[in-house]
């Protein structure tokens, strides 16, 4: 199958760096610079400038802009899709309809993790092309479907979103231990190693029972887990993830 990326950003690298693994991926885009940069980083792909009429018709599109550039991208769009796979944020597929033609349609909100096929991916849409979202996205990482629009607002803020508010979590951990005189090399592997055995506890096993297997009363870990909370950082974790949404929601309204 030809899967056709509509962008040359970086969320659009990263899928198609996980795409080409199992499809004939073509880019377009507007800045030939740009898009020759990626050819360079993944030579695989196939690139064109977008003209004043690009054809798409038949084609399984994944679009990949920002949410403001859509009408102006819309407009130069001719032809009917197969399939149109929107990760734009808070774009409804009402909108989309509007300013794409396509058969089906369906809205997905994959993460920078899948240039490693790592993304967490949810995705919603027309049931009729459920079978090969799934099959396209897993290809990339994990997937998951939910029944409403609104549920993939709230999964953009983490799934999406997500990766950015652990990156800041990771950095501070290196943060703190370099403070406390450790070098930046052997911080940064720790705290790689940490996020990845981490991850494979939290596959099996609740939040709360690998915090309360580490907190053993009076220890190093309890100190910790004090200054977090004086800290209110699961209170501003939970409105990280509130603002997110918000924000999501305030972007299907223009």
């Amino acid at each position: 199958m030809k899967l056709t990326l509509i962008g040359n950003g970086i969320m659009a690298q990263s899928l198609a760096k996980g795409l080409v693994r199992n499809y004939d991926v073509e880019v377009i885009g507007r800045d030939i610079t740009k898009l020759k940069n990626m050819q360079e980083k993944i030579p695989e792909i196939s690139i064109k400038v977008i003209d004043d009429h690009e054809d798409i018709t038949d084609k399984n599109v994944i679009f990949c802009v920002k949410p403001y550039a859509l009408q102006s991208v819309a407009a130069r769009l001719t032809g009917k899709a197969n399939t149109l796979y929107s990760i734009l944020a808070g774009t409804k597929l009402e909108t989309l309809k509007k300013q794409i033609e396509a058969k089906s349609y369906i809205r997905t909100m994959p993460n920078v993790a899948a240039s490693l096929s790592m993304s967490m991916t949810t995705i919603t849409g027309d049931k009729e092309a459920k079978i090969s979202a799934l099959e396209i996205f897993d290809a990339i990482g994990k997937t998951v479907w939910v029944n409403t629009e609104a549920q993939l607002d709230i999964a953009t803020a983490v799934a999406g979103s997500g990766p950015a508010l652990l990156a800041v979590v990771a950095e501070a951990l290196a943060d703190g231990a370099v403070k406390a005189g450790l070098e930046r090399h052997i911080t940064t592997q720790l705290v790689h190693g940490l996020f990845a055995g981490t991850s494979a506890l939290l596959a099996k096993t609740h939040p709360a029972i690998i915090k309360d297997s580490v907190m053993s009363p009076g220890g190093t870990t309890a100190a910790g887990i004090a200054m977090l909370e004086e800290g209110k950082v699961r209170d501003s974790m939970i409105k990280a993830i509130e603002a997110s949404h918000a924000k999501a929601v305030e972007l299907s309204k223009k």
